[in-house]
């Protein structure tokens, strides 16, 4: 297996990273459902687009009660996606042609079906079991309320009552997210101890780093209070929410980096979900978290004055403590940017605009897969197919984020586009996407794949994006420009007409220039 070198500049600070959603990337095995060797696979489709690393959504053992993010063996592989030796292969494979695998971890819960929780089921209240998760006594004469009123992300109460072994309904285990993912007690040394097996199990094999999952997660506040204001999104920037960014996560950080710092070039990178930006930067402080997400960027409007504000509160986040910023515009969890902005060929404008000033920034640019073929969100899938558990636990008010979990169109006139050698997909791909597959868009010169690939090539090679900062400059009104110090210029034209671009010679846009301006809804780099 051929690593790469180890750098005196860490690999990961100005890495394109590009996140596969395993189910709906490619299937290699004809059942429908994307696995690792659907990866493999396309691992020369990946080399080409130029991407650095891979950040794969969980493969572990689970039921899939939350798309993978219940996990039920966190040291294997599930045979959904093709068991143990197929990520061995993804790994060697990989690294082979010089991208780096980062895995998906989930610490703050487990799946309801691990071995320890059936465990703490059977073992009774007041067990060594019970103590790895959080059980409560509930409140009332007959213990039949919650111990608390927290919510469930996905709606419903944080709570479920068992029954206990005598048959008796008995005590309450906290669940922030489903039901089926009961959440761990990060107090417990058991729980230190089996997480940093679980880090060291793939670091030994080869992986380069992890995407820890809900890291302003785990720690809980002492007594589990009562939350003043009962409300619940799927994730949102609150600073006020008991459930999470508790002080004692920067403990469970630190002891996490420990382990990761024993292995030279792995990266670890943390989903957080913190408003306040010194509250944000504490997480990316030398000594705990290499990356943490900023989703900033993917939250903000097409609107100049926005756009601003968003990566200048992504950099203030990060900089005071001399960390690396993040930069995405979508993920398995968010809408994408094509619908986000609007939709049809103004939201596509607008997206590949987006990525131009994304990749323009100084740092580290995740990229969603299907992103670079410009797919937006299916928002009309039947009802009958969806999966998120937003959709049950919401009564079916709520369709989730099945929308933008939709597998990759690959190739040939219909569905399910190459994707699987079968009959059809996990979910149903639209006809309409035909002009949108891998194939259609190679062939065509103007294509959003094609404007990644220009992208991206680019960025890695080009000396104008080596140095960090930037600058803003002055422009004209719905209009931002950012200089870098090595010398490039991205400048974005969000306003309703063509403007004039500052001097330099033309590098790349994102659309086509219009009697040499730069029209509404597109970007361009300058040097």
């Amino acid at each position: 297996m051929t690593v790469p070198p180890a750098e005196s500049t860490p690999w990961w600070k100005s890495a394109v990273f590009y996140q596969v959603y395993p189910r709906s990337f490619a299937d290699s095995d004809g059942d429908g459902v994307g696995d690792l060797g659907g990866i493999r696979e396309r691992l020369g489709y990946l080399h080409e687009l130029g991407v650095e690393a891979l950040w794969i959504c969980p493969v572990m053992r689970s039921p899939m009660a939350d798309g993978g993010y219940d996990v039920a063996d966190p040291r294997d592989i599930d045979p959904l996606f093709g068991g143990l030796p197929a990520m061995d292969e993804l790994i060697a494979a990989a690294h082979e042609r010089g991208i780096r695998v980062t895995m998906d971890l989930v610490p703050n819960h487990t799946s309801s079906e691990h071995a320890w929780f059936q465990a703490a089921l059977a073992a009774g209240p007041g067990s060594p079991e019970r103590a790895r998760y959080i059980f409560r006594d509930g409140r009332g004469a007959d213990g039949s309320e919650p111990p608390n009123n927290w919510p469930s992300i996905f709606r419903g109460p944080a709570w479920t009552r068992i029954v206990e072994p005598d048959g008796k309904p008995g005590q309450w285990y906290l669940h922030i997210f489903a039901a089926e993912q009961p959440d761990l007690n990060w107090e417990n040394a058991d729980v230190v101890a089996d997480f940093e097996q679980t880090l060291r199990f793939w670091l030994d094999r080869g992986v380069d780093g992890f995407r820890i999952d809900v890291a302003h997660g785990m720690a809980k506040p002492p007594g589990l209070p009562d939350m003043a204001r009962v409300d619940t999104k799927m994730l949102v920037h609150d600073d006020h929410d008991p459930r999470f960014n508790n002080p004692g996560v920067h403990d469970i950080h630190r002891r996490i980096r420990k382990v990761i710092d024993e292995y030279p070039g792995a990266v670890s990178i943390g989903e957080v979900w913190v408003d306040d930006n010194v509250r944000f930067g504490e997480y990316v402080r030398p000594d705990e978290l290499h990356l943490a997400f900023n989703f900033r960027l993917a939250e903000t409007s097409f609107e100049a004055a926005d756009i601003r504000d968003a990566v200048e509160n992504s950099l203030a986040a990060v900089g005071p403590v001399g960390a690396t910023p993040t930069w995405t515009l979508s993920n398995h969890d968010i809408e994408r940017e094509v619908t986000r902005y609007g939709g049809g060929a103004a939201g596509l404008a607008r997206a590949r605009a987006m990525a131009l000033l994304e990749l323009a920034l100084p740092g580290v640019v995740f990229v969603y897969n299907g992103a670079e073929l410009g797919l937006p969100n299916v928002d009309d899938l039947p009802d009958e197919v969806l999966q998120d558990p937003v959709w049950e636990r919401s009564g079916h008010t709520e369709r989730g984020r099945d929308g933008c979990r939709v597998p990759l169109p690959w190739s040939g006139a219909a569905p399910p586009f190459g994707f699987t050698g079968g009959a059809e997909s996990w979910l149903p791909i639209p006809a309409a996407w035909a002009d949108r597959t891998v194939e259609t868009q190679l062939a065509r010169p103007g294509s959003t794949l094609a404007f990644y690939k220009s992208a991206l090539g680019l960025r890695r090679t080009r000396p104008e994006f080596a140095a960090d900062g930037l600058a803003w400059l002055d422009t004209p009104a719905d209009t931002v420009a950012v200089r870098r110090p090595g010398g490039l210029t991205c400048v974005l034209n969000a306003s309703k007409a063509p403007i004039a671009l500052p001097p330099g010679e033309l590098l790349l846009a994102s659309g086509p220039l219009a009697d040499g301006e730069l029209p509404p809804d597109t970007a361009a780099w300058l040097v």
